[in-house]
């Protein structure tokens, strides 16, 4: 069964290696299982030096520890996250909840 796991990782992974660029939005907005954090770890670390990744999340790196579940993991996610990266980090209100304030004051 982890043999079927690993070969269909494998051959997405590949897959996704055509793309130039790859957007993981909202990263850390849902919890996901132990087995889905390494398949994200795993991806991270098949894309690391090979194409652009872009991520958005609304958690600071000090809290990504929710997000891999194990302090390792984290950093070594990170790690391979900041290299050779441009970091933006916006503190602005959310552009859904500027818009519904937009549209209650015109109701």
């Amino acid at each position: 069964m982890n043999a079927k796991k690993e070969l269909e990782v494998e051959r997405a992974l590949k897959k996704m290696d055509k793309f130039d660029a790859v957007l993981i939005d909202d990263i850390g907005y849902v919890q996901y299982t132990r087995e889905e954090m390494e398949v994200l770890f795993t991806f991270l670390a098949h894309r690391y030096e090979r194409g652009s990744l872009m991520i958005t999340s609304n958690l600071p790196f000090s809290k990504w520890e929710q997000i891999f579940k194990d302090p390792m993991t984290t950093a070594a996610a990170i790690d391979r996250i900041v290299h050779h990266s441009v970091i933006l980090e916006l503190n602005l209100e959310s552009y859904r909840m500027e818009v519904a304030r937009k549209q209650m004051k015109e109701d």
